[in-house]
């Protein structure tokens, strides 16, 4: 176990759709995994997810990878677009999360509100 939270859970994800499983139980959670976890639910990369006993449950959607970005980029308008590039299959294939100061948002909503921030993650 690291201390980055966001990447243990998502790596936790990604080796449960691996191994073909429906669900995992994650034992350490935060409030900012539980706002990226908003995202993919919306998004359909996660059925739904809530707290058992002091355990993050997550049903898994149809999700091909998720993973977190490390280092942490601190990315403008402009280069948004590098970035879908460099992380997403194609261009409307997935989401990058993006935490900003107005809170985390996909990069098509800080594309369109002209948002720069820090790269949290990605799904597809």
């Amino acid at each position: 176990m690291s201390q980055d939270i966001v990447s243990d859970a998502l790596n936790r994800i990604m080796n449960a759709e691996r191994a073909r499983k429906k669900e995992v139980r994650i034992k350490q959670h935060s409030k900012l995994l539980m706002s990226i976890l908003a995202i993919a639910k919306l998004k359909g990369y996660v059925k739904n997810y809530g707290l058992e006993k002091k355990e993050l449950v997550v049903e898994i959607g149809k999700l091909n990878s998720c993973k977190a970005v490390k280092p942490r980029y601190m990315i403008r308008v402009g280069e948004i677009e590098k970035y879908v590039k460099r992380y997403l299959p194609a261009k409307d294939i997935g989401i990058l999360v993006i935490s900003t100061s107005k809170g985390l948002v996909t990069h098509l909503t800080a594309y369109e509100r002209n948002f720069g921030g820090s790269l949290i993650a990605y799904f597809y």
